[in-house]
């Protein structure tokens, strides 16, 4: 399975966009949920000092069985904690698109003109919800905000962080048609803890939530695009705590962190990941390839290393190249589990 992603510096590193533009294809290849006997419902339980509102554990159960397909290895559903009140997941599907304003190549989000992207956007939403309409679709903009670099930079770190000014755009675009916002953080040489706190500012607004690409995390030195790398357990669980912080510090509704995954080694140590009732964590299976490829890729890494939600990534140009053809929503569908986050690229 292949995968390209490119840098996009700023002009100062423009040499470096060609350099990465060249080199990045490579072969992609506690609460337990399951009461079943049990009758609950929306409620408060009073304390000393103010209610707590809890979910409907009843409905959570059955949307998570619905989504588990009818699951044979008995995987899935996986027993988490039940989440906060606001929860996207599993009430919601989203459908986002991917990218970089500096880059036309990194992702349809940054390939087409704001209107026309948009509009695009919506449609594919809409295909979703006439494939599934037991579930709402809920479209997403999940923008690039730390981009892994060829050359070292200032920082010495491989990477970039994209301007503010450009996050502020995304997401009054993503204001303007009720979609949620997305940034991703590629750390080169960095660190998810570093990255993740460097966006505070944005992440604690309810409608932004996190990404983050272990493709990107080279721990050994190795220039971005050259290798495939790799994020444990105790990266991931980084991303989780800040997020989990911020929820409670601020009184927000959970937030949603995306991880991408293609390959065995992209993500280490997985039942050490930590789930909590802040943050939804999503598996996004992040290749390209044939249809067989992808779906054996997604059984493999997705399916039998089970966290919590899945994702599925689908490339407008390079999954319909070499006479191969993007999966459909049907398609996608009779997954198991069905994923509940769709990104276009």
């Amino acid at each position: 399975m292949i995968k390209t992603h490119l840098a996009f510096p700023l002009l100062i590193l423009f040499i470096s966009i060609l350099f990465f533009a060249s080199g990045c294809d490579k072969i992609k290849s506690q609460g337990s949920i399951l009461n079943k006997g049990k009758k609950d419902t929306l409620k408060t339980i009073a304390t000393r000092e103010h209610k707590v509102l809890l979910i409907d554990t009843v409905d959570y159960n059955n949307r998570l069985l619905a989504l588990s397909n009818n699951d044979t290895l008995g995987k899935w559903p996986v027993k988490t904690p039940y989440p906060l009140p606001g929860a996207i997941l599993p009430y919601n599907r989203i459908v986002a698109f991917y990218g970089n304003l500096y880059s036309k190549r990194m992702g349809i989000l940054g390939e087409l003109p704001k209107d026309d992207m948009l509009k695009k956007l919506l449609f594919e939403a809409a295909n979703w919800q006439v494939a599934d309409t037991t579930i709402k679709v809920i479209p997403a903009l999940h923008y690039i905000a730390v981009t892994a670099q060829s050359l070292p930079g200032k920082a010495k770190l491989y990477r970039m962080r994209m301007p503010f000014n450009q996050i502020d755009t995304i997401i009054n675009w993503a204001k303007s048609i009720d979609a949620l916002v997305f940034l991703d953080i590629q750390v080169g040489h960095s660190n998810v803890k570093d990255e993740v706190n460097s966006l505070e500012s944005y992440l604690k607004l309810p409608n932004v939530h996190l990404g983050i690409d272990p493709e990107f995390s080279l721990k050994n030195g190795e220039i971005p695009g050259t290798k495939i790398g790799t994020f444990n357990s105790d990266d991931i669980n980084d991303a989780i705590a800040i997020l989990a912080n911020l929820v409670k510090k601020n009184k927000l509704p959970p937030k949603v962190l995306v991880v991408h995954r293609f390959t065995q080694g992209m993500v280490t140590n997985y039942k050490n990941i930590k789930t909590t009732p802040e943050v939804q964590i999503v598996m996004n299976m992040d290749g390209f390839g044939d249809k067989i490829l992808k779906k054996s890729t997604y059984l493999r890494y997705i399916k039998r290393e089970p966290v919590q939600f899945t994702g599925f990534k689908l490339f407008y140009k390079n999954d319909n190249k070499n006479n191969w053809e993007m999966f459909t929503p049907k398609e996608l569908l009779k997954l198991t589990p069905k994923p509940i986050y769709i990104q276009y690229q």
